[in-house]
């Protein structure tokens, strides 16, 4: 019998993540003023749910921000490490299957108490779906079952060292049974956090009140609000304002006016967030690797970096960042080479006709500057550019079914699991379920394939950086710069913790100061 609690990561992995501020419920933030018990606040998040509230969709994350759903596991940021939560322990009884046993005296905000069968619904709802979560979906979990009335047995098909992994993703977030009843998934009073929804106005904000029976202790706010304002510049706007007291994804224009504002807290941390130039492999003419690598050599990176993002990012290197533990060894920053690309043009045989589209997702402010500058790079190679902007989810199902020309997004590497080889696995290989670039690789699919089932981390990590390896060249996008997360707060917050993830943003002993 093996155990693999608790499961780590390297000491690379905890620098990528680590923050200043202290734990999940530790003292962060901690203010010398009182903090009012009755206060409530506003939290500005950078976008709504798209899916009702389905725990396989992106609305998991916006649950799990908003201090609503909880996982049997966690992610601590500043350990680097999976660290209990609904579950307090975990083992791997067999090569196939692994064992979580249940926090007891845990109730559902309806007043259901927390047991095995309640999570094997929840998460066989997950299963279920008819897109299922790219971290917990058939192709890497076989089966949940209760064993008992506090253990869940997690089987796989093949043997996985990362299911803890996997049931720290927010999408594996545990509800109430009777949040499946209907015919779509109702959070409301179905969670076992510290907020509890009562309110929402569809795709603008979600209104939560305190959970006054808590299982892990006194929640200090009285409620929140959670506001999905895809703009930057009024996300920005409204922390100095005071108008909300957290904005999540500051664009980089507006760091000079709240650094300068005595009542606001500009918080900066590593991410393992990638601005990316996607193109369709699969549509011409980007399905020639040579006029995908004339692309990335008609691009100035370091004038991208400095003009648009003002510093605060730095040029990419490939599709990882050279901190990270998994990096390419000796990966450099493509340079612009004008000549170069206008060979590899040649090469590809790519005559100007009508001009390539580039989609800028508006969610992310800067990405029609960014944009104005690659269209400018490529036109001084031959290659006509228009530029479209609109929002993600009016876009999603054209760049998943290959609709689409190129376009600027972000990816954060850990978002899935936090671990690459949910970003690897659902954005690159043959049957990845978010494979926007539309690329396949018989050699790339192998050695993500091999990586699953490699338990020992620095073996998996090699085998990470010789699959970026095979991306980068394979030009499959341009990995533009490596980001930061910018969140702003009002000062008079307490005990907030920045979570570079984006997951956990109200926690129990989040609290506000009495005027």
């Amino acid at each position: 019998m093996r155990s693999s609690f608790p499961l780590s990561v390297s000491v690379g992995l905890v620098a990528l993540l680590s923050l200043s501020a202290c734990g999940f419920s530790g003292e962060a933030g901690k203010s010398s003023q009182a903090a009012d018990l009755d206060q409530r606040i506003v939290v500005d998040n950078f976008r709504a749910p798209v899916a009702d509230w389905a725990l396989e969709s992106d609305a998991a994350y916006i649950l799990s921000l908003s201090g609503c759903l909880e996982t049997l596991t966690r992610y601590d940021e500043t350990q680097g490490k999976i660290v209990p939560s609904l579950a307090t322990e975990w083992k791997q009884v067999s090569d196939l299957e692994w064992d979580f046993t249940l926090r007891e005296g845990v109730k559902f905000q309806d007043g259901a108490a927390l047991d095995a069968k309640a999570v094997v619904t929840s998460l066989q709802n997950v299963l279920d779906a008819e897109v299922p979560a790219r971290a917990f979906s058939p192709k890497v979990v076989k089966a949940v079952k209760a064993i008992d009335d506090h253990t869940v047995r997690v089987t796989t098909p093949t043997e996985s060292p990362l299911v803890p992994y996997r049931l720290a993703s927010v999408n594996t977030g545990v509800l109430s049974p009777a949040a499946f009843k209907g015919d779509t998934v109702d959070p409301f009073g179905h969670c076992t956090g510290p907020f509890t929804p009562v309110s929402e106005k569809p795709k603008q904000s979600l209104t939560l009140d305190r959970n006054e029976d808590y299982w892990g202790g006194q929640v200090k706010l009285a409620g929140a609000e959670i506001r999905f304002i895809t703009d930057g510049a009024t996300r920005t706007a409204q922390v100095q304002t005071g108008e909300a007291d957290v904005s999540l994804s500051i664009p980089v224009s507006g760091l000079a006016a709240l650094e300068s504002d005595s009542k606001v807290k500009v918080l900066k941390a590593d991410s393992p967030r990638t601005a990316t130039l996607y193109m369709n492999n699969g549509k011409a003419p980007f399905d020639d690797v040579e006029f995908r690598k004339a692309v990335r050599s008609a691009l100035d990176l370091d004038a991208l970096a400095a003009s648009v993002y003002e510093g605060a990012a730095i040029p990419a290197s490939g599709p990882f960042a050279p901190s990270e533990p998994w990096a390419i060894e000796g990966a450099q920053t493509p340079k612009q080479d004008v000549d170069a690309a206008k060979k590899l043009l040649a090469s590809a045989g790519y005559t100007a006709s009508r001009p390539l589209e580039i989609i800028a997702i508006v969610e992310r402010a800067e990405f029609a500057d960014v944009a104005t500058v690659i269209q400018e790079n490529l036109k001084a190679v031959g290659v006509p550019v228009k530029i479209q902007t609109k929002e993600y989810a009016a876009v999603e199902p054209d760049l998943l079914s290959g609709n689409y020309d190129m376009v600027l997004s972000q990816r954060n590497r850990l978002i899935d699991i936090a671990d690459p080889i949910g970003f690897l696995t659902a954005d690159y290989t043959c049957d990845g379920t978010y494979n926007l670039s539309h690329f396949c690789n018989a050699e790339y699919d192998k050695k993500i394939a091999q990586a699953a089932t490699t338990a020992d981390a620095e073996a998996r990590y090699k085998l990470y950086a010789e699959a970026g390896q095979i991306l980068q060249d394979q030009a499959v996008n341009v990995w533009l710069v490596n980001e930061q997360a910018i969140d702003a707060v009002r000062t008079d917050l307490q005990a907030h913790v920045q979570d570079p993830l984006a997951r956990y943003v109200l926690r129990a002993e989040t609290a506000k100061s009495g005027s």
